[in-house]
């Protein structure tokens, strides 16, 4: 638990001393909205537009200390520099949100209503004692959030997506669509991009594996990320996307920015939803057609999750290659049917079999990740697309990882493991100077 953390829950517990105790000074609920009236009245609007965010906070935590000192609160020191920091939140930023988005170990908030937060750490999800005061105050949140990146969110328009400055991804729906009060989703991603090594370290890929992955970027094989939600799509993409060379210009397609790429010729594109009107929308159709136009050595399609998957598959097919994208799907073979599906929505008029035909000369290798029950992020297979057999897109497994079973301490146990077959593309990876030796496919390891 970090100092935020342990410092939120003695705050918790002082409010709640306070509550219990009718002969305190006063409530702490209480003193602090009257100390967030005062300094809101004695603000200089004009003024605060023009002083740097870190110079403001500094005086207006002066401000503050000094009215906290003048009330004579019975508080500990720590917990009326936290009442201060409280207020400063409301004022400066995301208000209660603000300790759990400076949370490092936090990955996800969800927040199914005023007084229900919820978050996730290390892959498992706890309740946290944070609350908003109202719905109103959480709508006042949230409304600050969306207002910020120039959307709206109200009766008319009650679902929104948006990101925070930190590239965070926002979901917020509010009534009459959510019956229990508004609520808000926050998919956090770390300013520090993890990398290769990173996820060798989690124990999510082994070494071996990790650089068959590499070497499959490097000869521009197309590879497609599957996966459920939250099984790590986005940053199993973000590792392989550091794999391509410098030299190589990328443009990147997403609903929402959150990939961070390490290179330095990067074009980013995002989709626009449309305005009032219903009118200025952009999809990520849109956004593969022009990219297509934009001399790309390299397509990163953030989700294939429609009609783009046609254009998709026929820029990997026409001198586009080494282009990586993610699909929700549950194994790599529910990945190629779900591509499947969505090109027959883009191609009604296109036969079952042209469309497999499409697909399996497009896609090289399909990435299937898990996240298991103990929270834990793995990459359950690596499959290599090897075309047609009869009417059906035909795949093998390279490598596998079994589950055992589970741990005293509730980790999962099992075993990476090749599977004995050696890839066609090998001989694709020998072109650009990738030797796979033979004792990597009688591979083993346990976990």
């Amino acid at each position: 638990m970090t100092t935020n953390t342990r410092l939120i829950e003695r705050v918790r517990g002082a409010q709640q001393r306070h509550r219990e105790d009718p002969a305190g000074v006063g409530d702490f609920d209480q003193a602090k909205r009257e100390l967030h009236n005062e300094l809101i009245e004695s603000l200089d609007f004009e003024q605060v537009s023009k002083t740097p965010r870190p110079e403001l906070e500094e005086r207006l935590r002066s401000i503050l200390l000094e009215k906290v000192e003048f009330r004579a609160l019975p508080m500990s020191r720590m917990e009326r520099e936290w009442l201060v920091q409280e207020i400063l939140n409301e004022v400066l930023g995301y208000g209660p949100l603000e300790p759990l988005l400076k949370d490092p170990e936090i990955s996800d908030i969800l927040i199914n209503g005023y007084d229900r937060v919820w978050i996730e750490r290390r892959g498992k999800l706890e309740r946290v004692s944070v609350r908003f005061r109202s719905d109103t105050h959480l709508l006042q949140i949230i409304d600050r959030i969306v207002s910020s990146v120039g959307r709206r969110i109200d009766e008319t328009n009650p679902m929104v997506d948006a990101r925070l400055a930190d590239g965070s991804r926002v979901n917020a729906i509010i009534p009459p669509l959510a019956l229990d009060g508004p609520t808000l989703s926050i998919r956090r991603f770390g300013t520090v991009p993890i990398t290769a090594a990173n996820l060798i370290a989690f124990g999510s890929v082994p070494r071996e594996m990790m650089d068959v992955l590499r070497g499959c970027v490097h000869a521009k094989l197309n590879v497609l990320v599957s996966g459920g939600t939250g099984s790590g799509k986005t940053t199993l993409l973000n590792v392989l996307s550091s794999f391509i060379p410098e030299d190589e210009r990328i443009v990147t397609i997403e609903d929402s920015a959150e990939l961070q790429m390490q290179q330095e010729h990067v074009v980013r594109l995002e989709t626009r939803p449309p305005n009032l009107e219903g009118r200025g929308m952009v999809t990520q159709r849109d956004l593969v057609r022009n990219a297509l136009r934009m001399r790309p050595d390299r397509i990163v399609l953030g989700e294939v999750r429609g009609e783009e998957a046609m254009d998709m598959l026929q820029a990997m097919n026409t001198g586009h290659e080494g282009s990586i994208s993610t699909i929700h799907a549950n194994t790599a073979r529910d990945a190629v049917g779900r591509m499947e599906s969505m090109v027959s929505m883009g191609m009604p008029n296109m036969t079952d079999k042209s469309i497999r035909l499409t697909i399996a000369r497009a896609i090289d290798v399909v990435i299937q990740l898990d996240r298991l029950m103990d929270g834990k992020r793995r990459v359950i297979s690596i499959s290599e697309v090897t075309g047609m057999e009869g009417e059906v897109v035909s795949m093998q497994d390279i490598f596998r990882f079994e589950q055992k079973g589970v741990d005293a301490q509730g980790n999962v146990i099992g075993t990476f493991y090749a599977t004995g077959t050696r890839p066609r593309f090998s001989d694709r990876l020998r072109g650009y100077g990738i030797e796979l030796p033979s004792e990597l496919f009688r591979f083993r390891m346990e976990v």
